[in-house]
């Protein structure tokens, strides 16, 4: 940490936020401002001409040489396009300079990023606008521009467009719900996100020499170490000094941009680790997201190291997930998931409760396209993340005061017992009245849902657009009847009495990884879609088409496009994933194994040529299995090859996908299963890339 600035200097030192606009805008300009982002007024060009003016030069302060209209396509990371601030005098020099109409619209060329058919290639015009709701940051010397991303005809391109249309609709429809429940002084309720963020860090220098990871980003090859996780000494243990010094770092540069980093410790598997920030709105804590895993590959390269955020970069040990801890706030501060001192009597929280009960059970399947990716399949199920079964975790409490209103009984449940702990210089506190599930998908955790099943590499916007538009259908439906209602206050009663028993099948409090739930999930009548290209399709459902063009989140159009470029992306990360291993097993696995196999065979020669009554089992066994392991594994990757060219035959993104599934899968698995024996025969000084017992322990 630069030394002559404390934390709370440094603290969003790099970010055109509130702090700075009251000191360098005009107080009727700051105020417009001001509504616009709180309120969602139209901006005036007049305004947008003076902010542009001083966020200018605020940034050439700072050192800033070019601004960049900063935006999130369908690609799963940022783009950004930069001009510089200056222009011609008049005199031979330049002047800095940055209008309001440059703030407001940018014209990014639109043909190379995902549209999923929206537009042709040849049609390359898009604009960037402006999201005023989200704070301009410095980085790399370059002024950064929030904005939404469109295409000439209106259809939006990015995944910042339908997350803020998402948080306009569950804004709308929980204050209809307030309003009924006698609430008017509620100006806005927004959504509130903690991403935990789970990744590897290896060394550079090893990362280098494994093709799979540079390509992929996760190992393709790889036996499994002596020593793994099984000791569990890594979860929470002492940081080692060069993974501390990476987080020192990580956190000074976050914090810089305004970024809530705020817990940080060793996770389960070796070389894993997590970073958690506070709180904050939404659409913030999306693009903060965004900013975290850039800045961990950047920070990660000044010290030698390699972030990977793949969900499953090695085969045998815990995979990472992002964890999305999501609640409702007012903007008078007031959580709308907080049970209070007696939940059982609190109909709003009951009310709003019941909604996001009704939601996951209505929308499971949106749930876990959400989460879908050819990486998170390696992950989910695993007995180390949730299931691929949507369940809720409410906690013994909870759920007996639902089945007491069902019930039409009273709920007399015992205050929080005392927690002793043993030690008597220790303060005695109260006993959480639910313990946590690590096993669920979708756990309540006290006063939000803690939703388990993201990927540690995706942006949490497609989750989160899912969670606010299904909530929102949910309250929407709650307002319609209460407000048909004569006698609100039974009718209240009777929403949450109706509603827990039409939806409590989404509700385990058990084992997640257990057999017997996935049994017990398939007689409630719960999806189970196991894989990315059994769960895409359901995504343009004719029950899901309805709910987002109802509420305005996608057009019919824009949610096809977005099903084509899901489809294709799996289709094209399995076929990336089969070109490296091939290029791995034709280039450097067989070569080494055949030279191991030779340096025996030429060692066993000379040893009989020297006392021919030398038996030399020993080498005899291991050229015998070497040689049957290399010829298994070529004919394996002359299957995969032909495998690989039959691509071409599809012209259907669905039909691929589940021939990448059905086909492409195994036949990787195959070659991985030999590949993997062959390492643990082939001599150390032979084999040609880290393994894992390199990778994971050698920071």
């Amino acid at each position: 940490m630069n030394e002559s600035l404390k934390m709370p200097e440094l603290f969003g030192s790099l970010v055109f936020d509130e702090r700075v606009m009251r000191r360098r805008l005009p107080k009727e300009t700051f105020a417009a401002l001001q509504r616009t982002m709180q309120n969602g007024k139209k901006l005036d060009i007049s305004i947008a001409n003076v902010v542009a003016n001083a966020m200018k030069d605020w940034a050439a302060e700072k050192g800033a040489t070019h601004f960049t209209h900063w935006f999130q396509p369908m690609t799963g990371i940022t783009a950004e396009k930069h001009d510089s601030f200056i222009a011609p005098s008049g005199d031979g020099g330049v002047i800095m300079e940055f209008s309001g109409k440059e703030l407001v619209k940018g014209e990014p060329d639109a043909s190379s990023f995902p549209s999923g058919g929206l537009r042709a290639t040849f049609e390359a015009r898009g604009y960037t606008a402006w999201d005023p709701t989200a704070y301009a940051f410095i980085k790399d010397n370059t002024l950064c521009i929030p904005t939404v991303f469109y295409s000439y005809s209106g259809e939006a391109l990015d995944k910042k467009t339908p997350l803020m249309r998402s948080m306009e609709v569950i804004n709308r429809q929980a204050l209809r719900l307030l309003r009924l429940l006698g609430d008017e002084t509620t100006a806005r309720v927004s959504t509130t996100v903690g991403p935990e963020q789970e990744y590897f860090l290896v060394d550079q220098k090893l990362w280098e020499k494994r093709r799979d990871l540079v390509f992929c980003g996760r190992t393709l090859f790889g036996a499994k170490p002596p020593k793994g996780q099984e000791m569990e000494d890594h979860y929470f243990g002492a940081i080692k000094p060069r993974v501390a010094s990476f987080m020192k770092e990580l956190n000074e540069e976050l914090w810089k941009l305004g970024v809530l980093a705020k817990t940080e410790h060793n996770e389960v598997a070796p070389a894993q680790h997590e970073l958690a920030p506070i709180f904050s709105s939404t659409n913030t804590a999306t693009d903060h997201n965004q900013l975290t895993m850039e800045l961990m590959k950047k920070v990660a390269e000044r010290h030698g190291l390699h972030c990977l955020l793949h969900e499953k970069p090695f085969a045998g040990v815990n995979g990472s997930g992002k964890h999305n801890n999501w609640s409702l706030s007012t903007d008078t501060g007031v959580n709308l998931l907080e049970p209070g001192d007696s939940p059982a009597k609190n109909a709003r929280f009951l009310l709003f409760l019941s909604a996001v009960i009704k939601a996951v059970d209505d929308y499971q399947d949106l749930l876990r396209v959400a989460v879908a990716s050819p990486g998170n399949d390696h992950r989910l199920g695993a007995n180390e993340a949730p299931p691929a079964i949507l369940s809720m975790f409410l906690g013994d409490e909870l759920t007996a005061i639902l089945e007491s209103i069902e019930n039409g009984e009273s709920y007399d449940g015992a205050s929080p017992a005392e927690m002793k702990v043993g030690v008597h210089v220790l303060p005695r506190f109260p006993k959480d009245n639910t313990d946590r599930n690590r096993t669920s998908p979708f756990a309540f955790t006290g006063n939000k849902f803690e939703f388990r099943m993201p990927g540690s590499s995706a942006s949490i916007s497609g989750t989160n657009v899912v969670l606010n538009t299904i909530v929102a259908e949910a309250l929407c439906g709650f307002a319609d009847t209460l407000e048909a209602a004569k006698d609100r206050t039974a009718a209240i009663h009777k929403l949450v009495r109706s509603s827990y028993a039409a939806h409590k099948r989404i509700i385990f409090n058990g084992n997640g990884y257990s057999k017997q739930w996935e049994e017990e999930a398939a007689r409630r009548g719960l999806y189970n879609l196991r894989t990315t290209a059994d769960a895409l399709p359901c995504f343009i459902s004719e029950k899901n088409i309805r709910l987002f063009t109802r509420h305005k989140i996608f057009t019919e159009q824009e949610m096809h496009a977005r099903y084509e470029i899901l489809l294709e992306n799996y289709s094209k990360t399995l076929a990336i994933e089969g070109a490296t291993m091939l290029e791995m097993v034709k280039r450097e696995i067989l070569p080494a194994a055949s030279a191991y196999g030779r340096s025996l065979a030429d060692s066993a020669c000379s040893r009989l040529a020297l006392c021919p009554e030398l038996p030399c089992e020993a080498e005899k066994a291991l050229c015998r299995r070497i040689d049957a392991l290399c010829s298994s594994l070529y004919s394996q990757s002359k299957e995969l090859e032909k495998k690989l060219a039959a691509f071409q035959e599809f012209d259907s993104q669905k039909a691929l996908a589940g021939y990448c599934r059905d086909s492409i899968l195994p036949a990787m698995q195959e070659m991985r299963t030999a590949a993997d024996e062959l390492e643990t025969l082939v001599g150390k000084d032979y084999w040609p890339f880290p393994t894992y017992g390199e990778l994971l322990f050698q920071i």
